[in-house]
């Protein structure tokens, strides 16, 4: 049994088979998941997370059932142990959306299919592996390119450096000193980097950190949940707005990446997303292919060579 549960579950050999899994599947879908029924177990709202793991499973021949809040109440009108067990019963792989990591490792303890971890306020690896994809896409082998973060040290930029550090690329995060990653995160970065021959840079200075890179990314400052944080991380992260005048110290042509949603005018502006080294689309488009092969992948239809 499988689950995906944080960017730490994959190796970097079985992150690299995903993105060429992924890349072939985006080039000729094939009916992998025929017969194959995945549940989206949603305790928080989407647009890309939702659409994206329903038009993968049905490119690639399954279905799909989703479930929103209401219908479930995890851990609240029914126990996490309970729905694990019965939609086990029912499906073959489910994602889940939520709050906290701790419920999505729970759910996993009592599942007996595979989980995948559809976004928590720790993690978002379905959207690292999208994301590397389309690095790929437009650098080839990343292998030595460099790839700067910019903001709050969240979930995707926890799933991000993890997965990028396991490729071998050369990886920095510039984040005030009260929003780094986990330490756990960090130390994980640091060891993959170095065991794939890559770097990693942890600084407060968005400056440093853009400075030659290959390609600059950011997030809101503000995720859902933290919404009475709001006036005081606008002021903490005042400094870290992906701009045209950071972006001018990256390399030219660097690629500009945002996961979605962005809040134009704060954490990005609009002539930065709208230029033509923006990839943040295509980063979107991205999540069908990366979330379809990793679903083939768990339910054991894709697997790497010996």
């Amino acid at each position: 049994m499988r689950h995906l549960l944080a960017a730490a579950d994959l190796t970097p050999s079985e992150i690299g088979f995903l993105l060429e899994t992924a890349e072939g599947l985006k080039r000729a879908p094939r009916r992998l998941l025929e017969g194959r029924t995945l549940a989206l177990l949603f305790e928080k709202p989407s647009l890309r997370t939702r659409v994206s793991f329903q038009v993968g499973m049905r490119h690639l021949g399954g279905e799909t059932i989703y479930l929103a809040p209401q219908e479930v109440g995890l851990g609240e009108r029914e126990a996490i142990q309970d729905v694990a067990r019965v939609l086990a019963r029912y499906v073959d792989v489910v994602a889940v959306r939520t709050y906290g990591q701790g419920i999505v490792e729970e759910y996993a303890r009592h599942s007996g299919i595979p989980v995948v971890n559809a976004l928590t306020d720790a993690e978002h690896p379905c959207q690292a592996l999208a994301d590397l994809l389309t690095l790929r896409e437009r650098l080839g082998d990343p292998r030595g390119r460099s790839l700067a973060f910019i903001g709050d040290g969240n979930n995707v930029s926890s799933s991000l450096i993890v997965t990028a550090a396991s490729l071998g690329m050369d990886v920095r995060l510039a984040t005030p000193r009260g929003y780094r990653p986990d330490e756990t995160v960090l130390a994980e970065t640091g060891a993959r980097a170095q065991a794939s021959g890559g770097a990693f840079l942890l600084t407060d200075d968005p400056a440093e950190a853009a400075r030659g890179a290959d390609a600059l990314y950011t997030d809101t400052w503000v995720s859902m949940g933290q919404e009475r944080e709001a006036e005081r991380r606008r002021v903490d992260f005042a400094g870290y707005q992906l701009n045209e005048a950071l972006a001018a110290r990256a390399a030219p042509g660097a690629l500009i990446m945002h996961d979605l949603p962005a809040h134009r005018g704060e954490e990005i502006t609009d002539e930065v997303i709208e230029s033509p080294d923006s990839i943040v689309f295509e980063q979107a488009e991205n999540r069908v292919w990366a979330q379809a092969a990793a679903v083939a992948f768990l339910l054991g239809l894709a697997t790497p060579p010996v």
